[in-house]
């Protein structure tokens, strides 16, 4: 199905119409992105740790970082109309200082002696409630700023996972470093100042401007809004096909990162260091094949790379880990599964970009992520309760047939066609009011 834009689109967070070429933009949104990503990851490490010290107990660190991602991923698909309504700018500003405060809540009210753990819950699941729209309203800056600044869409997208990728490679390493010498609250507080940052560097340089919204954006309510990118969404057979395939490798990849190579590690003898060492090939591979993505995806048939690259970043994974294959093979297979897995993103995004129209996109993008992260929160209950049921081995071999199956045959549908029929045309420059 083709999402035809015209020139009348508009974007409540455009930049000013006219042919000059501009990249500050795409270059503020890319370095708030990475400020931002960096000190997320930082927190990601540092919070369990602090709840772990603080309590002693593995189960309250896990309830936090449920307590996290469930408000995150329901939010997140309910403010879609918010994000199209308000504007993506200003969403993502707010976003980010609000995050900001109660991040630097929890090392403040530790130090008052005010802060016990029900408070604490309260606090981390109002920030994934509060980080689900301003994530989502960063991904709908994109069409804006690359319309501006005359790229392929496939290389901003390219761009914006190779930032991820680093963020996800530096940002533990730098915790690590942190919450050793300083501690874990030390650590909160430098996420806290990275939010501020980030909100800083879009608010100086990607082009702000409420436009008026015309009659089809603003008709209907909230309700109404977010049914029509329900919808719209049900509508787009490529996309949904796309998201059920996401969903289920979240699910198994969080089932592999939680569960199931720790487990690995123990049973094998090999410890946590090896965990580490393969954490560190497969980002670092990943980055290589995010930046490989940015400068030539556009130039690839979009769904023949799609499919090679999940081929190749899935179920080996999975296989050499039940074949307890030497520790050399090991590395050797995640680190091609990296990067392959650097060229799926940029893909992704580029299509929903392309086949979203522009009012829609805050809300049917926000809807397609949630349930992309659905499975994320089950992926380590799922993958744990199975192991405790028939063992480790045939669960692995099991998840990567389901990874290879799930991967491979959607792709075989007629409506993949699409992903290259509509690569060429270009994302459109909105207009805004004066």
């Amino acid at each position: 199905m083709n999402a035809e834009r015209t020139p009348t689109d508009r974007s409540p967070d455009g930049p000013p119409a006219g042919p000059t070429r501009s990249r500050r933009g795409l270059v503020g949104l890319l370095t708030a992105q990475a400020v931002s990503l960096t000190g997320t990851r930082i927190s990601a490490i540092a919070l369990p740790w602090f709840v772990l010290v603080s309590t002693g107990s593995a189960t309250a660190t896990g309830m936090v970082a449920f307590a996290e991602m469930a408000p995150y991923v329901v939010v997140k698909a309910l403010t879609g109309p918010l994000v199209d309504r308000i504007g993506a700018r200003r969403v993502n500003i707010g976003s980010d200082l609000v995050s900001a405060v109660l991040v630097a809540a929890v090392p403040l009210l530790h130090a008052l002696d005010a802060l016990p753990f029900g408070v604490l819950l309260a606090l981390i699941a109002v920030l994934g409630a509060v980080r689900g729209p301003g994530d989502s309203a960063k991904e709908v800056l994109i069409p804006d700023v690359v319309a501006a600044a005359q790229v392929p869409i496939e290389r901003a997208t390219g761009l914006s996972g190779t930032i991820e990728r680093l963020a996800s490679t530096i940002g533990p390493a730098a915790a690590g470093a942190i919450v050793a010498l300083l501690g874990p609250l030390t650590a909160l507080i430098l996420d806290a100042v990275s939010f501020v940052l980030a909100a800083g560097i879009i608010a100086g340089t990607v082009p702000g401007g409420r436009a008026a919204p015309d009659e089809e954006e603003s008709a209907g309510g909230y309700l109404h809004q977010l049914r029509e990118g329900f919808d719209y969404l049900r509508g787009e057979r490529l996309l949904r096909s796309i998201i059920g395939m996401v969903a289920v490798t979240n699910l198994l990849d969080a089932a592999m990162a939680s569960v199931l190579l720790p487990v690995w590690a123990r049973e094998s003898g090999r410890g946590p260091a090896a965990i580490g060492l393969i954490a560190a090939v497969m980002s670092a591979l990943a980055v290589g094949g995010s930046l490989l993505a940015a400068g030539l995806a556009h130039r690839l048939p979009r769904r023949t790379t799609f499919l090679l690259g999940f081929l190749v970043a899935g179920a080996p994974r999975f296989v050499v880990l039940a074949l307890d294959a030497p520790l050399w093979l090991v590395l050797a297979v995640f680190a091609v599964a990296g990067f392959g897995s650097g060229f799926l993103n940029p893909i992704i995004g580029a299509v929903v970009l392309e086949r979203i129209p522009r009012r829609l996109l805050g809300r049917v993008n926000a809807l397609g992520d949630s349930v992309a992260w659905a499975g994320i929160p089950l992926g380590g209950l799922v993958g744990g309760a199975l192991i405790g049921v028939v063992g480790m081995s045939p669960v692995l071999l099991a998840f990567g047939a389901v990874y290879l199956v799930t991967t491979t045959l959607p792709g075989l549908r007629p409506e993949w066609k699409d992903m290259d029929r509509l690569r060429r045309r270009p994302v459109e420059r909105v207009e805004t009011s004066p």
